[in-house]
């Protein structure tokens, strides 16, 4: 009776097992597999950065799987596209390293701002680095966990962590359209957008995220940065980066 106790467990851990790999290998995981993931992020587990073991594959696939539009909407270029620039902004956001030969293979080096100077107790966390006490409250909404009392959850579980960056970048807010949409060139800019020299392409994206700091002042190293993220991704996906990548000479979306 033991013996097929034990054999109705390994068969059941086995169903479990290719239940898991099947998840994976549908939706995302078809174009994030994990080698091209351990690829895109060689050094995320490297002994100088402080978030090593932390941003694992089987987080990424568990969080994409609660947002069934990540990395499956539109066609195959266009979820190539998104991904490559949602990995492209992700990247420089938790970057390890600038100015060296191997600069764009350092993303998700980071798990927390360095200084902790920006709205602590809601500082910088995760692959977005999601900040201020507005975004925690409206991000824990969205994924049924309390980051307002817990925000260090953003840098303590790496699924909640991925689900963070991943609503941020599903979810239009304001005057700003979703990162997600403009990756796959459905946003449409208003008379507004024109008048502020926001144009479809990945600079916008750049806008939403941190426009304040980053856009309207001319070439700049982050601008930089998170470029030269996108055009490697997106040369390992096979998919092109079309143009406007920069916010060079963008207003941002709250001016």
């Amino acid at each position: 009776m033991a013996r097929f106790a034990a054999l109705a467990v390994c068969a059941a851990a086995l169903l479990l097992a290719v239940a898991v790999g099947g998840a994976a290998a549908q939706g995302v995981g078809s174009v994030i597999t994990r080698s091209v993931y351990a690829s895109m992020l060689p050094n995320r587990d490297n002994s100088l950065c402080p978030a090593r073991g932390f941003y694992t594959y089987d987080a990424f696939i568990a969080a994409a799987n609660t947002f069934p539009g990540f990395g499956t909407t539109g066609s195959a270029d266009d979820i190539k596209r998104d991904l490559a620039a949602f990995f492209g902004q992700t990247s420089h956001e938790t970057t390890g390293t600038r100015g060296a030969a191997d600069q764009f293979q350092w993303g998700y080096c980071f798990k927390e701002e360095i200084s902790k100077a920006t709205s602590p107790p809601y500082y910088g966390r995760g692959p977005i680095q999601l900040t201020g006490r507005s975004n925690y409250d409206l991000a824990g909404r969205a994924i049924g966990k309390d980051l307002v009392s817990n925000p260090d959850l953003v840098s303590t579980d790496a699924v909640v962590s991925f689900r963070t960056a991943m609503w941020f970048w599903m979810t239009a807010q304001g005057n700003k359209p979703s990162s997600h949409n403009v990756a796959l060139r459905r946003w449409t800019p208003t008379a507004a957008d024109t008048a502020a020299g926001r144009v479809p392409g990945y600079g916008v994206i750049t806008n939403i995220i941190n426009g304040g700091l980053e856009c309207g002042m001319g070439r700049n190293d982050a601008n930089v940065d998170r470029i030269g993220y996108y055009t490697r991704y997106c040369s390992m996906l096979g998919t092109s980066t079309g143009g406007n990548l920069d916010c060079y000479t963008q207003r941002n979306f709250a001016s």
